[in-house]
């Protein structure tokens, strides 16, 4: 029997009659009416400080969105995602990132077998070989210590490692420089390989199927360039590791199968950065301060798991997100990170959110009669002040926003710091205070430039502040955000751990190559051969090699 649709619950009637009732009020009164506001609606987990008290809400808001979560079966469905219940529905299998980060004394069965010790057995193997190459135990083929650490990828393959060691550069062994080749366009890889010494090179070539093109094809390229570059096939062996699942495809390229790092099929891409796919992470920081980032992880998953709602950060900021998507007709959030750090940590975001709740059709199969995830994006403060906080201040869309605040930094500089979070302070409280007609006037604005000078005000956002950005707290936001995509899912009865559009264009991709290559046995539609020709035409006749 199929579930009911989000607008079928008998709960959503009185969100939205909720929703009508308190259209009119606005934050300024909200907090007039309540000075400790911000005590109210703050919330304390795993080292984050969550402030929703910005927020278009009152404390019947939250009661009556926890009561729609219930009758969408959110409890149930933690509760199966946690014992290894087969949750990814279209491909029959269990979702468990949550056993990537389980302490070793744990366990989970799973079909007659402890995954969690299957989890240990490949971090053991990864903190072996990651302390070899960190203290030069691993050398390369002419003997010579890694310098350099090249992870091929794409996807989650890439996104949660390269935002990883950037946001915890502070802990990296400076000796090693980390590059991240995800993009196909022969630029993402030729630019790395200018910088780097062969000798000194070591590359991670990260696929689970060791079949994804991209991925492959800058792995061959990657490969004829070591072996060019030292003389010789065995140099692969020394240079090269895989993070695959397939030991055939990995042997037949060279690399040692006894240097590939396995996972397992119910480990999604954007799920992955605590299984092996963090190799290249662990490397960069080192096995303990990995393992540190997996306990914040862990510790983010109890949270969820165990918390009662009112506290829980995860679900509230879940249900927040359905708040503005369903009800606000809100089309898309930011996420802004005030830490250099985190730099990379929207677009981290945005494919966790995008291309798991990026669906129209519910786990039944029925076609969604509500709206599903809405386009993430985002960019570090203050960079972003610079850029688009114009349409988020006077634009005419409603942009829901979350503020992610460092206190401290590694690198103190003078008044760096405080001058970082009061902009991002103030942005907040721009977005939900704005400047009245009257308050332009008194400041002796000119009468014709009154209009131009008014913020609207009441505008939400979220502030998640921590004291430091540790690989624990890190680990702690990263699974945060991996339960809120959870959550909105669960709501929206859609299966966040498939990704058929992506499938569809890989497809195509593959077919349209074969075309460029001069098979004609491809069926092109007209627009499309049009465009192969055009490009053809363009292109310079020269050496192309797989």
């Amino acid at each position: 029997m199929s579930t009911p649709q989000l607008r079928h619950q008998p709960a959503y009637s009185a969100v939205a009659d909720h929703h009508a009732a308190i259209a009119g009020m606005s934050l300024r009164t909200m907090f007039a009416d309540d000075p400790d506001r911000s005590a109210n609606f703050g919330m304390q987990g795993c080292g984050w400080h969550l402030d929703v008290s910005r927020n278009l809400i009152t404390s019947d808001t939250l009661a009556l969105l926890f009561s729609l979560a219930q009758q969408c079966g959110l409890p149930d469905r933690i509760t199966d995602m946690f014992a290894g219940a087969p949750v990814n529905t279209t491909e029959g299998r269990a979702a468990l990132h949550v056993a990537l980060r389980m302490p070793r004394n744990e366990r989970l069965v799973v079909d007659g077998v402890d995954v969690v010790a299957q989890v240990h057995e490949v971090l053991d193997h990864m903190a072996s070989f990651a302390t070899a190459v960190r203290s030069g135990t691993w050398t390369g083929f002419t003997g010579h210590k890694v310098r350099h650490v090249v992870n091929i990828g794409i996807g989650g393959s890439d996104l949660g490692p390269v935002m990883a060691c950037g946001a915890l550069a502070p802990y990296a062994d400076s000796d090693i420089s980390m590059h991240f080749v995800s993009n196909v366009d022969d630029n993402d890889l030729g630019g790395v390989l200018r910088t780097v010494d062969p000798a000194c090179t070591l590359f991670i070539v990260a696929s689970k199927s060791f079949t994804t093109s991209e991925t492959m094809a800058n792995a061959r390229s990657a490969r004829r360039w070591l072996v060019e570059a030292l003389g010789d096939e065995a140099a692969v062996a020394r240079h090269m590791v895989a993070v695959s699942t397939n030991a055939e495809a990995v042997a037949a390229f060279g690399i040692d199968t006894g240097n590939m790092f396995g996972f397992w099929d119910w480990v999604g891409g954007r799920y992955s950065l605590a299984s092996a796919i963090g190799l290249s992470t662990m490397i960069a920081v080192g096995p303990d301060n990995h393992a540190d980032m997996l306990a914040g992880m862990h510790a983010m998953d109890e949270h969820f798991r165990t918390e009662a709602w009112p506290g829980n950060l995860p679900v509230v900021m879940g249900m927040l997100g359905v708040w503005y998507r369903n009800f606000f007709h809100a089309d898309t959030t930011g996420v802004m990170p005030y830490d250099a750090r985190l730099a990379r940590f929207p677009a981290y975001v945005q494919q966790l959110a995008m291309e798991s709740n990026g669906k129209r059709v519910t786990v039944d199969g029925d076609a969604v009669d509500h709206a599903t995830a809405a386009v993430v994006w985002g960019e570090p403060g203050t960079n972003g002040q610079h850029s688009f906080f114009q349409l988020l201040h006077q634009g005419t869309m409603l942009v829901p926003v979350d503020f992610i605040v460092v206190a401290n930094s590694p690198h103190p500089m003078g008044s760096h710091r405080d001058l970082l979070v009061a902009n991002a302070l103030a942005q907040s409280a721009a977005l939900a205070f704005g400047r009245t007609a009257d308050e332009v006037a008194d400041a002796g604005t000119r009468a014709d430039l009154v209009a131009h000078k008014v913020m609207p005000g009441n505008r939400p956002s979220n502030m998640l502040m921590a004291a430091e950005l540790t690989p624990y707290s890190l680990g702690a936001l990263v699974a945060l955000y991996e339960h809120v995509v959870f959550t909105q899912a669960v709501v929206w009865g859609v299966n966040p751990f498939d990704q058929w559009g992506v499938e569809l264009g890989k497809d195509l991709a593959g077919g349209i190559a074969a075309a460029i290559n001069g098979d004609d046995t491809p069926q092109l539609d007209p627009s499309t051969a049009a465009l192969v020709s055009r490009y053809l035409a363009l292109r310079r006749d020269e050496l192309r090699r797989d």
